[in-house]
């Protein structure tokens, strides 16, 4: 069966102008930081309000939808980031800028574990690539923040990013499309009936110790990409002397590489198997990461594409892995893992800032720089490819797919 390509290229520019929105905010954090008078343990509060309202209520709406399917809560959840984006626009104090954050984070909440299942629904049987798909335009998206913070924002001030909730808007009309195609394909009913289906080849003791080695992953993967998207700018400002706007290119070219290493894992997966590449993406990233706080400017630009591309590649396969480790709770594992890595990364930020601000953001990067030595937990998770190969299906069948691709 072949992948709703329709409907996946939708579900990925969705992505990719949600992304972009959220990915705004740190990206303005120093016209924030100037106009509110912040230090950096506030600069990091914004990311932890923004991050970890998505964390909370991800793994709630993933697990509803697996037994009630809302074809239209995606589009609903729009309706909060474009309210976000308003509010932001027109904050006069450091309050409202946590409320309009808190906004675009529950919008967030609903958007990716729905959006991660109806890429599923469309994907065809080809997992890894479907997620890989959807998850890049996320990418693209948080790559274009930064660069349209500097070119537009950064010019025109506070008040441009209500532009920003065309955007939303535009996503809004997408989102609708495809909650008309997830009611009438069938894919709806699928996902009740698929509720109810487990890995025969897997015990409960070996899916929740597996369970907790992906989130260990996750830990050590969106700490450090934390200090990275909300601290790299300030990074090449203090180390190297850049300018606010140099800063904020260098930016956009680091999450680009983020973006291109997302297309990769999924496909890759598929191929040779998801956990070799979860091996290879937390582990493998470990001498590039150890050698970033002690490189010129040069090395700097080539260690972070590195970086970012090769940490990229494990996000999507994880989230498929777990996926069919536990069939049947394809909203809730997308839930849990998105909601696990916007709570990772908020806090991460709060409390990256509060140490940058006691020690400096020098010795930030230095300490991050071991993260990914966590990666060796890889080595325990279970060889799910031969249980697939050799055992049931573990996949819902998703019925009507292909004339919805036309």
């Amino acid at each position: 069966m072949n992948p709703a390509f329709e409907i996946l290229a939708a579900l990925s520019f969705c992505h990719l102008l949600n992304d972009m929105m959220q990915s705004l905010i740190p990206a303005i954090y120093p016209i924030l930081k100037q106009n509110f008078q912040l230090n950096f343990a506030q600069v990091g509060l914004i990311t932890f309000v923004l991050q970890l309202t998505g964390a909370l209520l991800q793994p709630l709406v993933g697990l509803y939808s697996d037994r009630h399917p809302k074809p239209y809560a995606l589009a609903t959840g729009m309706g909060f980031t474009l309210l976000g984006m308003l509010l932001l626009s027109k904050a006069g104090s450091f309050g409202m800028v946590l409320a309009a954050t808190s906004l675009v984070g529950l919008g967030s909440s609903i958007f990716h574990p729905e959006s991660s299942r109806m890429a599923r629904a469309a994907s065809g049987g080809r997992h890894g690539f479907a997620q890989s798909f959807f998850q890049v335009g996320g990418n693209f998206g948080s790559s274009l923040g930064p660069l349209l913070a500097a070119f537009i924002v950064l010019r025109n001030g506070q008040s441009s990013i209500a532009w920003f909730s065309i955007a939303a808007l535009i996503a809004m009309m997408f989102l609708l499309r495809v909650g008309t195609w997830y009611q009438r394909s069938g894919a709806m009913h699928a996902s009740r009936r698929a509720h109810a289906v487990r890995h025969d080849g897997v015990s409960s003791r070996q899916v929740t110790f597996a369970v907790l080695i992906l989130l260990a992953l996750l830990f050590s993967k969106f700490i450090y990409l934390a200090s990275l998207g909300s601290y790299y700018t300030f990074y090449l400002i203090t180390r190297f002397g850049l300018s606010v706007q140099s800063a904020q290119i260098h930016l956009f070219v680091f999450l680009g590489a983020v973006a291109a290493g997302t297309i990769i894992g999924g496909p890759v997966g598929d191929r040779i198997g998801r956990r070799q590449v979860i091996l290879a993406s937390i582990l493998g990233v470990l001498p590039f990461t150890l050698a970033l706080p002690y490189a010129n400017l040069f090395w700097t630009r080539i260690l972070t594409v590195i970086i970012g591309m090769v940490l990229a590649s494990a996000f999507s396969v994880i989230v498929v892995y777990a996926q069919e480790l536990m069939p049947g709770r394809v909203g809730m594992i997308a839930g849990l893992f998105f909601g696990v890595a916007f709570g990772i990364s908020g806090i991460g930020a709060a409390v990256l800032g509060v140490l940058a601000d006691h020690t400096g953001i020098y010795y930030v990067y230095r300490l991050c720089s071991y993260l990914p030595a966590i990666g060796v937990l890889a080595f325990w998770l279970p060889r799910l490819e031969h249980l697939t190969q050799h055992g049931p299906d573990i996949s819902p069948v998703i019925p009507e797919l292909e004339p919805a691709a036309e």
